[in-house]
């Protein structure tokens, strides 16, 4: 992977987009960090073997034939923090793997290994001799998953029943048919099989064939600290590796701020309150006004803030925000615009008090709990949105009486259980009879005639997101649902996964008989490919689609969110920069499908947090950008040019 794909990343602007396809499919391979060093060619420099084992290389693989015993190839350069990504191909019977912080020791080394067989992966403190020959093993206990610091082990006899859970608990069998598909990351024996492991702290995480393993396997002080990686291959047969990149994890960057021509940064908070924004005239002064959390921020120049609740800030390493969405709408009808907020407990209505300088009343209104994403969209053309979410396994949407809009709202299940999914929804006419449908990753949900929209809705099975890319779920922020290509038809775009990798569009077809399909069109993956623009971004848990650039043709609008499941790498990527970018919808008949979409950096230092707002706040007749993240709530002024 070429070093100058990260600076196109963090400070370029992406002004190009490829003709070509992307493979959709991820098979169980995945990339998910820019490795300092990846292997090549047919000579061993830079690697030493331990033992009288014979290791050999050609063409960029490092093969080793043995018959019992273990082998060891370690390299020369060693590392506290690291993450390592190859394929091992081992003969069935054997056991191949890793071995980090291989560490001098007074019986000869110590470290930690990562051990695949034809069944399971495990992560062991071990102890090796002088020689390279095997010692003694241990197997780590588990660590726990969104947490960056395993806790002490447990007093008593519970240690060994712990360690007999570390195992490859991300490994599980292919999804059921009709649904979206759960891709296989079992271990295939005598196969190639991925192997990506970092080692942080006192936590070593492994993901075998792009699947999840959040728990991974907690180290003690006195397990090798501070040592090479190495290749370890024991049994009889031969073990191959290739593909082998790695990484000094213990080194981050922070990118010199940048924004596109197009855009200028504004960040009205410096503290973590929330992961939503919405935008109103909340005082009726006729400015546009934003309400992140806690806090209104007033227009014109969003210095002078209030609370609307009481504010306290959230520890970004440790905590998640209490708000997931905010909406703001007159929901009393009295002429001044209140605040929703959908979070981890009962969403409520905050009543605007009028201009009286106070806290603002609380009203809880949907009973149960709303889904990390939601959409608020007018559903049956009435004037007044509705709000769509997911809970308790299915799809609903849950409707407000503007004579009684305090007291809990009506809500209608429009789906049967087991199609909810916590990331992904959206809205639009999909098959163009002019009623408003819902989509998630698993389809779309065709509403019925006027006046039935209270009953089940026809369901059309499509998968709008793909798994892979070590994401135990999979879905993304808000679906866009527009037409991209020109065709007449609407399709959709969307993140693929809001803990993983990829964005992708759906493309609308229609047969003679007028069924509907669509098209799957990759836009971007993570670094294994080269993406347009050299853009790659991991965790996009805020999206959402306006016209940025004025051509009329709505764009699509994604973010980063740093530390997606807290300071840990139970994510891909987390440290990553929090980027936001444009894609812009370019209609191209040679491309594929179409249209082409041309990355536009918008910032590379705050990223997103549930989702994005777009307003034009200074009516200037172009579409502003409002995010609030753990690094702060920030507006991107949309100058209306990109150039200079």
């Amino acid at each position: 992977m070429k070093r100058y794909l990260l600076l196109m990343l963090i400070t370029g602007f992406g002004t190009s987009a490829f003709a070509q396809e992307l493979p959709w499919d991820v098979n169980g391979r995945g990339l998910s960090f820019i490795p300092d060093y990846t292997f090549k060619g047919s000579a061993l420099t830079g690697w030493s073997g331990i033992g009288t084992n014979k290791w050999k290389a050609a063409n960029g693989e490092i093969q080793v034939n043995l018959n019992g015993g273990n082998a060891v190839l370690a390299s020369t350069r060693s590392f506290q923090d690291v993450g390592v990504n190859l394929l091992v191909k081992a003969a069935p019977g054997t056991e191949a793997g890793v071995l980090v912080r291989l560490q001098k020791s007074a019986e000869g080394y110590k470290g930690i290994l990562v051990a695949l067989t034809d069944s399971d992966a495990v992560s062991y403190r071990i102890t090796l001799a002088a020689d390279g020959k095997e010692l003694s093993r241990e197997r780590l206990r588990p660590a726990g998953n969104i947490i960056r610091v395993a806790p002490p082990a447990p007093a008593g006899g519970n240690e060994q029943q712990q360690r007999r859970g570390n195992g490859s608990r991300g490994s599980r069998p292919a999804g059921p048919a009709g649904l979206l598909a759960r891709p296989s990351t079992a271990i295939i024996p005598g196969d190639w099989n991925q192997m990506e492991i970092i080692i942080d702290f006192n936590i070593i995480r492994k993901f075998i064939n792009d699947g999840g393993d959040g728990t991974g396997g907690a180290t003690e002080d006195t397990d090798g600290n501070f040592g090479p990686i190495a290749l370890w291959a024991k049994g009889s047969g031969e073990i191959a590796f290739k593909y082998i990149h790695y990484k000094d994890m213990a080194v981050r960057f922070t990118p010199k701020e940048a924004t596109s021509p197009r855009f200028s940064a504004q960040r009205i908070s410096d503290m973590f309150y929330s992961f939503t924004v919405a935008a109103a005239d909340f005082n009726k002064d006729g400015k546009m006004d934003v309400a992140a959390g806690p806090y209104i921020y007033y227009g014109p120049d969003f210095t002078n803030y209030r609370e609307v609740f009481f504010a306290q800030t959230y520890n970004p390493s440790r905590e998640f925000a209490d708000a997931n969405c905010m909406y703001a709408f007159d929901f009393n009808n009295d002429g001044w615009q209140d605040i929703f907020i959908g979070a981890a407990g009962p969403p409520r209505i905050y009543l605007n008090p009028k201009g009286e300088s106070r806290r603002w009343d609380k009203y809880e209104v949907v009973k149960g709990g709303v889904s990390e994403v939601t959409v608020f969209n007018d559903l049956n053309g009435d004037g007044k949105p509705e709000l769509i979410y997911g809970q308790n396994g299915a799809m609903w949407y849950a409707r407000f009486n503007p004579a009684d809009a305090l007291k809990p709202w009506k809500t209608v299940q429009i789906s049967e259980a087991g199609y909810y999914m916590p990331h992904g929804i959206g809205t639009g006419d999909i098959n163009g009879d002019g009623r408003v449908d819902i989509v998630n990753p698993h389809g779309w949900w065709e509403q019925p005639a006027k006046g039935q929209d209270e009953a089940k809705w026809t369901f059309h099975s499509e998968a709008f997101a793909r798994y892979g890319h070590r994401s135990v779920g999979a879905g993304g922020s808000v679906m866009a649902v527009y037409d991209v290509n020109g065709d007449g038809l609407n399709d959709i775009v969307t993140s693929l996964n809001a803990h993983g990798f990829g964005i992708g569009w759906f493309e609308q077809k229609r047969d003679a008989g007028g069924k509907i399909s669509f098209v799957k069109h990759l836009i971007a993956d993570d670094y294994s490919v080269e993406n347009p623009g050299g853009v790659a971004i991991s965790e996009i848990h805020g999206t959402n689609f306006a016209d940025i650039d004025g051509d009329e043709i709505p764009d699509f609008i994604v973010g980063k969110r740093y530390w997606s499941h807290l300071d840990s790498y139970f994510d891909p990527d987390p440290y990553g920069p929090p980027v936001v970018y444009v894609y812009k919808t370019v209609r191209d008949k040679k491309a594929p499908g179409g249209a082409r979409f041309v990355p536009e950096l918008v910032h590379n230092r705050s990223g997103a947090g549930s989702d994005i707002t777009v307003a034009d706040l200074d009516k200037n007749g172009t579409v502003d950008i409002i995010t609030s993240t753990d690094r702060g709530t920030y507006i991107f002024w949309n100058r209306g040019t990109g150039k200079k």
